[in-house]
């Protein structure tokens, strides 16, 4: 038998499980299902997620979804559905970002261009980050302002509205086929058949192929692999209160956590769509990278991991109906910044599925949607008929 639904989001990472909940935040008649392809949502990049608030991240219209979703994340007006005593999911942290003396031009850049951001010198530095060998930087750039996100709280949030609400949430439930007929889409998958007027495809790095699965062309979406490792500090070093620290070439970042390290390569490799694993020589090349700045010797790795960022090709979101599919809405694209958009961006889907204003938080920046609509990649072709649920 086939289950029907008014909606369908497919994907139960932060971008689906965000959505679902806020399209039922707005309109609670609704039928919301949510289908995730793994056994657990979230198992994919939201799990994997050592997620910061960093408003000058990302091109202008991220910088856009950075700033109207501050406030959602400070008071999430979800959290007070489903938690005894709502907190901000937000700490402080901070960024320093360092020029190894290659990178005027993207100091220069930052520093013009930067909200809230100052140079340093050598002994404010060394103040935050102690740590650091003598003459590895020449210049320093400090973000005080930009905050560690609780992601596993944000997504159970949106998770726990969702159940609460009456929406649904199938698990290990991968879609295999995928076809429209009466104004209908059926979703053969995994764990049965599905049906809804209007799916939502909030797949992540599978998001092309869910489209081709449709009918419909890709986007063109990168998934690229971001590895990581954990590190336990040298004694005496109390890591806790130090910033995120990197470099301007984006060619590692330490981020603390839990008392430990984590390191990164920054790495950006292009991959399939896939259950993604660190490539050792680059995982190790990236330690080598971190510990030429920081007096530290890598002999031995706590944990190591990746997931994908998948970006579209102009780095901005894709949000909005395919204008060759009807029904067929795409919140996809959000690599790097899909935990600190997320707030604003649900809320977005949530409006334009529905047919509702534009959310206040993005109307009060003259925000324009055609920046983030899947039809920037759709020459030549108009919009149908969409409508809302």
């Amino acid at each position: 038998m086939t289950d029907r639904a008014d909606i369908v989001v497919i994907g139960g990472g932060m971008a689906g499980a965000s959505a679902a909940a806020e399209i039922l935040a707005a309109e609670p008649s609704l039928r919301v299902l949510l289908l995730e392809g793994e056994a657990r949502p979230g198992y994919h990049t939201t799990g994997r997620s050592a997620a910061c608030f960093i408003q000058n991240y990302g091109n202008a219209s991220i910088r856009q979804f950075n700033r109207a979703s501050r406030p959602i994340f400070e008071a999430h007006p979800l959290a007070v559905e489903v938690e005894e005593a709502p907190a901000s999911l937000l700490s402080p942290r901070g960024i320093l970002q360092l020029d190894d003396g290659t990178q005027a031009a993207a100091f220069d850049d930052l520093m013009a261009e930067g909200d809230g951001v100052e140079a340093l010198d050598e002994a404010s530095v060394h103040a935050l980050v102690p740590a650091l060998r003598p003459g590895s930087f020449t210049r320093a750039a400090y973000e005080a302002d930009a905050m560690d996100i609780d992601v596993d709280r944000l997504h159970q949030i949106y998770l726990r509205f969702l159940k609460q609400a009456g929406g649904t949430l199938v698990c290990n439930a991968r879609v295999t086929a995928l076809r429209r007929a009466d104004e209908v889409w059926h979703l053969e998958t995994t764990a049965g058949a599905f049906a809804a007027p209007l799916i939502v495809n909030a797949a992540g790095a599978w998001a092309d192929q869910v489209a081709q699965q449709a009918g419909l062309p890709p986007v063109g979406l990168q998934p690229l692999r971001r590895s990581a490792a954990l590190l336990a500090p040298r004694d005496g070093w109390d890591v806790a209160r130090w910033p995120l620290t990197g470099d301007l070439g984006e060619r590692w970042y330490m981020r603390p956590d839990a008392g430990r390290m984590m390191v990164s390569p920054a790495d950006a490799d292009l991959v399939e769509p896939q259950d993604a694993w660190p490539d050792d020589l680059v995982l190790a090349e990236g330690l080598d990278r971190f510990a030429r700045v920081f007096d530290y010797e890598v002999t031995r790795l706590e944990a190591s991991w990746a997931g994908l960022r998948t970006f579209a090709p102009d780095k901005s979101l894709v949000i909005g109906f395919d204008p060759a599919g009807e029904g067929f809405f795409w919140l996809a694209g959000q690599g790097g910044y899909g935990i600190q958009t997320a707030p604003a961006a649900a809320r977005l889907t949530a409006a334009l599925v529905l047919g509702k204003a534009l959310p206040p938080e993005l109307a009060a920046q003259t925000f324009e949607t055609e920046g983030v609509s899947p039809a920037r990649f759709r020459q030549g072709e108009t919009a149908p008929n969409a409508g809302s649920a």
